[in-house]
């Protein structure tokens, strides 16, 4: 397996930053790791040698990011407006000098992955940018920013709060066209620490309908718990059917869209 790590400064968050790439080829996931972990994260806790078949069959290319969530969504208190600009760094870190990197190594649009809080930043840049993204797998989310800023809301983490900017998305807004362009798939188990991410799952689920968004949101078992078993599971059930739907469809499409 082609293993590469990538040192990338980043003027959005004034540091280096860290990108592992895994294989050659295939769709390009830009892949988030667990809350407060590095780009280390799937290869230490077993996700590469769990989807190894797929990179190294050329299906997939996966590149997992550093995280800032020590700085922004995780603090207790703090100065929350801080925390909510560093996580609107965070975004343009990824969207300006992620996105290009990846887009360097492999011309493919590419898609979006993540667990647990990982989940959350996929959902975060899918949504606010579709037109960079074939779609989305997250697995375990809590997309609920009231949940990590104790109900405080800014202008700026209004615009990484799904729960928040959806309901007010016009129903002729373009990105709900280029949402159902896209393959969407989010699931949360229903079992030990799934709590909080099956009632903000449900809460997104209930939105998606309403807009007309064609979103496949999955709820598994109740013996299924937050925990990287049970997402090595999910993402062997999930990939395939992503790949399939996204194979359907012409790589000059995402590009004109």
């Amino acid at each position: 397996m082609n293993r590469e790590k990538i040192d990338l400064y980043s003027p959005a968050l004034g540091r280096e930053m860290h990108v592992m790439a895994y294989g050659q080829g295939g769709v390009p996931f830009l892949c988030f790791p667990t809350q407060n972990s590095m780009c280390r994260n799937y290869e230490d806790f077993g996700m590469i040698d769990q989807l190894a078949d797929f990179i190294d069959g050329g299906q997939v290319q996966l590149f997992v990011v550093d995280t800032v969530d020590s700085e922004s969504w995780s603090p207790k208190g703090g100065d929350k407006a801080w925390r909510a600009a560093r996580q609107e760094q965070y975004f343009h870190h990824i969207v300006d000098e992620v996105l290009p990197l990846i887009k360097s190594r492999n011309p493919a649009t590419p898609a979006v992955t993540g667990f647990s809080m990982g989940a959350n930043h996929a959902v975060i840049a899918f949504l606010r940018r579709p037109d960079l993204f074939r779609g989305v797998i997250a697995l375990s989310g809590v997309y609920d920013s009231d949940y990590f800023f104790d109900g405080w809301m800014d202008p700026t983490l209004y615009d990484s709060s799904p729960e928040r900017f959806l309901p007010n998305l016009p129903p002729d807004h373009p990105y709900i066209g280029l949402y159902n362009a896209r393959t969407m798939i989010l699931c949360c188990g229903q079992g030990a620490w799934e709590e909080d991410g099956v009632r903000t799952l449900k809460h997104l689920e209930r939105v998606f309908r309403e807009k007309g968004i064609h979103a496949w949101c999955d709820f598994w078992g109740y013996d299924v718990n937050h925990d990287w078993p049970w997402w090595y599971k999910q993402m062997r059930y999930f990939l395939p059917k992503f790949l399939e739907c996204v194979s359907k469809i012409p790589e000059a499409h995402f590009r004109r869209l």
